[in-house]
């Protein structure tokens, strides 16, 4: 069981929605979320419960552009620039961890999760040098079937880019609709008709947010991101027929992260983009939290001993 609050955090001049699911018993560890394009955090609320349920205490926002933290037709999709992005993601994880400190003993470890769009964001703010004091606070990194590069034929071509990056120059926070098929998020039908009539679903993006996007998964599949040694612990979780985001990108990542000792590569076959979501749902969060209490150093585990990490270790 878990207790779920709404709440507000604020960064700069924007305030954005957030939430937070507490176990009701002790708290053996803290994860920050974070979420993908075209999507909200309450889509979140079967799964985040199955966290809290072993111990694992959530907190996620919707991000600028995105979710309750729109509060007009004319900010849906208006995430920003890269950097301001990014630093939204690096501001909220330090909130966290600043909320933990202060404490009687140690507080629980944080570890810090991408999903899809969320996921390139992790993975782009974890190699970024400037914020590598923060990046080593956190105790692990899992990105769910990240953005890192696209499946075959779901590329941009060309053409629209190079279009798009010339009128974005003039009118960056143009609006402009890209929709994700919602039949290649989930092989459940239920979810597959929730994202097709939920309104903060909206598909809208605007040319600087688009192409800030694209480049950071540019970034990413092209091996300019490497981590360092201050990433303690990674792990990728993927669907082997996701048709989003390319699982051969993903894995190709991976291999090229040399500087993580700690890193395990968990495949779900024919799953989606959406493990939370899929037919996996369930193997995924005990996948997931297992892999989990498995780093916890003993830190809030409350005497339970840990079950072996999944996957296969890189």
């Amino acid at each position: 069981m878990a207790t779920a609050t709404e709440g507000s955090f604020k960064h700069g001049d924007a305030s954005f929605y957030a939430k937070t699911w507490t176990p009701e018993g002790s708290i053996k560890a803290k994860l920050v979320f974070v979420h993908g394009f075209s999507e909200h955090i309450n889509r979140y609320n079967d799964f985040f419960p199955l966290l809290a349920a072993r111990g694992i205490q959530v907190f996620s926002w919707d991000q600028r552009g995105w979710g309750r933290t729109v509060t007009k037709p004319s900010e849906r999709g208006l995430t920003g620039p890269t950097p301001l992005v990014i630093g939204d993601v690096a501001a909220f994880v330090r909130d966290k961890l600043a909320a933990g400190a202060g404490g009687e003993g140690p507080p629980p470890p944080l570890f810090v999760m991408g999903h899809s769009m969320g996921g390139g964001e992790v993975l782009t703010m974890a190699g970024d040098s400037q914020y590598a004091e923060l990046v080593d606070q956190v105790r692990g990194w899992i990105v769910e079937c990240p953005l890192v590069g696209f499946t075959k034929g779901e590329e941009p071509s060309s053409i629209k880019v190079f279009a798009g990056r010339l009128v974005g120059r003039l009118l960056p926070r143009q609006q402009m609709k890209h929709v994700v098929p919602p039949e290649h998020l989930s092989r459940d039908p239920a979810i597959v008709e929730s994202v097709r009539n939920d309104p903060l679903c909206h598909n809208t993006g605007t040319l600087e947010g688009l192409a800030s996007l694209l480049d950071r998964t540019t970034l990413l599949s092209s091996g300019q991101v490497r981590l360092g040694r201050q990433v303690r612990s990674l792990l990728l979780a993927h669907g082997t027929a996701d048709q989003v985001s390319s699982f051969d990108a993903a894995k190709q990542f991976m291999e090229r992260q040399s500087g993580v000792e700690d890193k395990t590569c968990k495949s779900y076959d024919g799953a989606y983009h959406q493990l939370h979501a899929d037919h996996c749902k369930d193997e995924f969060s005990t996948d997931l939290v297992d892999w989990i209490l498995a780093r916890c150093d003993g830190n809030g585990a409350q005497g339970e001993e840990p079950s072996p990490p999944p996957g296969s270790k890189l």
